[in-house]
C-alpha cells in the first residue's frame, strides 16, 4: 500500500486555510478584497464576538451567476487569472482562488449573491467544507457572505484565538487599511449591532486620511509631491518628525491598491527624514504607489501582505525624492536691508582699550524701525554685551549629600560643566530628573498619594490595537498614576498624571510614553510598575530644558536619591575626568 496518498479536498482546503486565515480579520482582508475586485462602492462589515460568531460582509458589487457561485467554492476556482503569464501582470487583490473554499472549510458559511440584471439571486450555504443546499434567492444586486462559528471545526486553532476585544481591533485595523486603499469606497463597520464608523466614498485620498486621523492631526500633514519615473508614482503624506514613533503602525504603504510592508519603503522614509528622526524612530506616513505589474511580484506570501520589488532601488529612490521634496522648507524671501547703528566706537577706533574691556556690539536694525529706549538699554546691559560674566560659584554639600563642586558653565545648553576637587566633572540635567523621577514615582507608590487631576482630560487617539490593550491594562497604569478611560471610537481620555512629575504640557509627553510603553519589545511583563516607572520618568526628564541656574538645588535633590550616579536603566548621570587623566591626554604625564 503507497505511504503518499492525495488529501480529500475538505482536507486540503483546511490546511490551506491554516495559511490564509489566521483570525477573524483574515476573513474580513480576504472578502473585502474580492469586494473591491467586483467593483463595489459601498461594503458593510458586520461581526459579533470579535468575528468568532460571526462575520459578514455585503458588498454592491458586479454579483456571481449560480455557476459562478459554485465554482467560486473550488479550490484554485478565479475568475482573475487565464495564462501563466497573467501571473506577471495581476493588478486585481485576490487572484489565488483559496480564500472563499478556505473559510467555507473552517465556518458554518452562507453566500448570497445576485447579478444586476439577473431575476434571483443564488442562496449556497456550507457547512464546514460541505454544501448543504444551494437555492434561488431574493436579494439586492451584489454578493453578501457569512461566516459563522469561525474555526468550530478546528478546536486547536479556535482555542489560540485572542479575546474579543483583541480581534474586533484586528478587524476594524484590518477595515480601516483597506479604506485608505479604495477611498472611492464607502465603509461601514458594525460590532455587535453597534455602528463603529461610516466612511463616506471620499474625491481625494486626504480626504479619508484626515477622516481617520482626526481633525488635530490632520492640520498637520505635509503633502509630498507625486514622484514618477522608471514605471514608479509616489504621492501620498506624512506628518511632521515629532510625530514619529518606535513602531510602524503609523505607516500606511498601498501598492497598486494593495495594502503592503516592506522594509525598502520603510529604509527610505527613515532615510528622507534623516538628521531629523533618531535612530530607532519611524516617521508617519500614509503612501500611495503606482507600480508597472512587471516589476513587482505579489506571490510570494501566502496572505499577500508582502511583496518582491525587482528593481528595489528604483523604488527607494522615487520615495527619497518624494519625501525630501515635501519636507524642503519654502524658499526664503527677500531678506531686509539692515542699518549697523553703532553704540560705541569700534574696535579700530578704540585700539589702546586694554583686552579686559566690554567691547560693543552693533545692533541690528531694520530701516526706518524704532526700537524703544527700554528695550535697547536692557539690551546693551545683558552679560553678553557688557562683557559682565556671573563670577564662579563653589556648590557646597549640605547635610552630607551632594559632594563639593564648583559650577563652571554649560556646554551648548545640555551638560553642566563642574570642577571637583579631583578634576573635571560633566553634569547631566536630564539624566538627573530622570533619577529623581524614578525614585520619587516609586516613593509616591508606597505612601498612596499617586495622582493628580489634570486641569482639562486629555483625548488621544489610537491605533484600535493599541486602544485593545490600553484599556485591558488601565488597573495597572492607574497604579502609576495614570487614569485612563475609554471615550468613544478609537479615542481614550487620560485623566491624572503621577504628582511627582509635574509635567506643565501633558499631550507630547503622554504621546511619546504611550509610543514606547506599547511598541518596545519587552521580555517580561509590558505594564510591570518598575517598568512603568522607568518609562514615565525618561519620558517627563526628556522634556526638561536645562538652566545653569538651576543645576546647584538639582543637584543637591539628585543626591538624595538612593542611587544617583546612575539613571533607572543604567547610564550616568555624572561622569569625571580626574586631572591624571587630563594630563595624560595632554601629554603631560608618561601613560
Amino acid at each position: 500500500m503507497p505511504k503518499i496518498r492525495v488529501l480529500p479536498d475538505i482536507l486540503a482546503s483546511q490546511v490551506a486555510a491554516g495559511e490564509v486565515v489566521e483570525r477573524p480579520a483574515s476573513v474580513v482582508k480576504e472578502l473585502v478584497e474580492n469586494s473591491i475586485d467586483a467593483g463595489a462602492r459601498e461594503i458593510r462589515v458586520d461581526m459579533d464576538q470579535g468575528g468568532a460568531a460571526l462575520i459578514r460582509v455585503s458588498d454592491d458589487g458586479c454579483g456571481m451567476s449560480r455557476e459562478d457561485a459554485l465554482l467560486s467554492l473550488e479550490r484554485h476556482a478565479t475568475s482573475k487569472l487565464r495564462l501563466a503569464g497573467d501571473l506577471a501582470a495581476i493588478r486585481t487583490l485576490g487572484f489565488r482562488g483559496e480564500a472563499v473554499p478556505s473559510i467555507a472549510s473552517v465556518s458554518r458559511f452562507r453566500m448570497v449573491t445576485r447579478e444586476a440584471d439577473a431575476v434571483a439571486g443564488t442562496e449556497i450555504l456550507v457547512d464546514g467544507g460541505k454544501i448543504r443546499d444551494v437555492r434561488d434567492a431574493g436579494c439586492a444586486p451584489g454578493t453578501v457572505i457569512e461566516a459563522k462559528s469561525l474555526f468550530f471545526n478546528m478546536p486547536a486553532r479556535r482555542k489560540f484565538m485572542r479575546a474579543e476585544s483583541t480581534e474586533s481591533a484586528h478587524v476594524e485595523h484590518q477595515l480601516r487599511l483597506h479604506a485608505l486603499a479604495a477611498p472611492w469606497v464607502r465603509f461601514r463597520l458594525r460590532r455587535d449591532d453597534r455602528e463603529v464608523f461610516d466612511l463616506p466614498a471620499a474625491a481625494k485620498a486626504v480626504e479619508r486620511v484626515r477622516h481617520l486621523l482626526g481633525n488635530e492631526m490632520a492640520r498637520e500633514l505635509i503633502a509630498l509631491p507625486q514622484t514618477q519615473g522608471n514605471g514608479i508614482s509616489v504621492e501620498g503624506f506624512v506628518l511632521p518628525a515629532s510625530h514619529a514613533r518606535k513602531g510602524r503602525r503609523h505607516q500606511f504603504v498601498f501598492l497598486n491598491g494593495r495594502p503592503v510592508e516592506d522594509a525598502v519603503i520603510s529604509r527610505a522614509l527613515a532615510e528622507g527624514f534623516r538628521g531629523a528622526v533618531t535612530d530607532g524612530m519611524h516617521p508617519a506616513a500614509w503612501l500611495w504607489l503606482d507600480l508597472e505589474p512587471t516589476l513587482v511580484d505579489v506571490n510570494v506570501h501566502p496572505a499577500k501582505r508582502e511583496v518582491r520589488f525587482h528593481r528595489p532601488l528604483d523604488v527607494r529612490d522615487a520615495i527619497l525624492e518624494a519625501v525630501l521634496q515635501g519636507l524642503k522648507p519654502p524658499a526664503p524671501r527677500m531678506p531686509v536691508l539692515l542699518n549697523r547703528v553703532e553704540i560705541m566706537p569700534s574696535v579700530a577706533q578704540r585700539a589702546d582699550a586694554p583686552l579686559s574691556a566690554p567691547v560693543a556690539m552693533p545692533v541690528p536694525v531694520a530701516s526706518g524701525f524704532h526700537i524703544p529706549q527700554p528695550l535697547l538699554s536692557a539690551w546693551q546691559e545683558s552679560p553678553l554685551v557688557s562683557g559682565e560674566l556671573q563670577p564662579l560659584q563653589p556648590l557646597t554639600a549640605q547635610g552630607g549629600g551632594a559632594p563639593d563642586f564648583r559650577i563652571i558653565g554649560m556646554l551648548r545648553n545640555r551638560f553642566v560643566i563642574m570642577e571637583s576637587v579631583d578634576g573635571l566633572v560633566l553634569f547631566d540635567p536630564k539624566a538627573a530628573k530622570e533619577r529623581i523621577f524614578y525614585d520619587g514615582l516609586l516613593r509616591q507608590r508606597d505612601s498612596g498619594a499617586v495622582a493628580q487631576g489634570l486641569l482639562v482630560p486629555v483625548l488621544l487617539e489610537l491605533d484600535p490595537r493599541d486602544l485593545d490593550l490600553l484599556l485591558r491594562e488601565r488597573l495597572a497604569l492607574a497604579d502609576a498614576g495614570i487614569e485612563v478611560e475609554a471615550f468613544g471610537g478609537n479615542t481614550v481620555q487620560i485623566r491624572t498624571l503621577p504628582t511627582c512629575l509635574g509635567i506643565e504640557n501633558p499631550r507630547p509627553f503622554l504621546g511619546a510614553m504611550l509610543d514606547e510603553l506599547l511598541h518596545d519589545p519587552v521580555s517580561g511583563a509590558r505594564f510591570a510598575l518598575d517598568r512603568l516607572a522607568r518609562i514615565l520618568a525618561k519620558r517627563a526628564a526628556a522634556f526638561i530644558e536645562p538652566r545653569l541656574i538651576e543645576a546647584r538645588p538639582l543637584l543637591e535633590e539628585l543626591f538624595t536619591c538612593e542611587l544617583p550616579y546612575c539613571t533607572a536603566d543604567g547610564r550616568p548621570t555624572l561622569t569625571e575626568f580626574g586631572m591624571r587623566e587630563l594630563e595624560r591626554r595632554f601629554g603631560l604625564v608618561k601613560s
